[in-house]
């Protein structure tokens, strides 16, 4: 997923992002990333910035979870959506309808 992040809420996320990932990782993920943008340069035709459109105050954050199948995240979804380690501890540290996610199967592995 990619999602825009306000600067003042960075320690926020990353305590929610934590608590995320150890339950992405007990429900079987084999693995979770979060990224900060710390280099995410404008484009002349898209990019980013304005697939989430950034405000000023705000970073880009890119995040994965990588599951051994699709069928394990299948199983999993229902019972994550329950868990209430997917809840924040107080106001959600980004805006939701501004995050674009999706599943993918992998092509390339290196």
């Amino acid at each position: 997923m990619v999602l825009p992040v306000p600067a003042r809420a960075r320690d926020a996320y990353t305590a929610m992002a934590r608590k995320t990932a150890e339950a992405f990782l007990e429900y079987g993920a084999v693995r979770v990333m979060e990224a900060w943008g710390d280099d995410v340069p404008e484009g002349k035709h898209t990019d980013f910035r304005r697939a989430v459109l950034l405000e000023d105050d705000e970073h880009v954050v890119f995040s994965w979870i990588e599951w051994p199948s699709r069928e394990v995240r299948n199983t999993a979804w229902p019972k994550l959506m329950e868990d209430p380690r997917m809840r924040p501890d107080g106001e959600m540290p980004f805006d939701g309808k501004r995050m674009i996610y999706g599943g993918f199967a992998l092509l390339v592995e290196a």
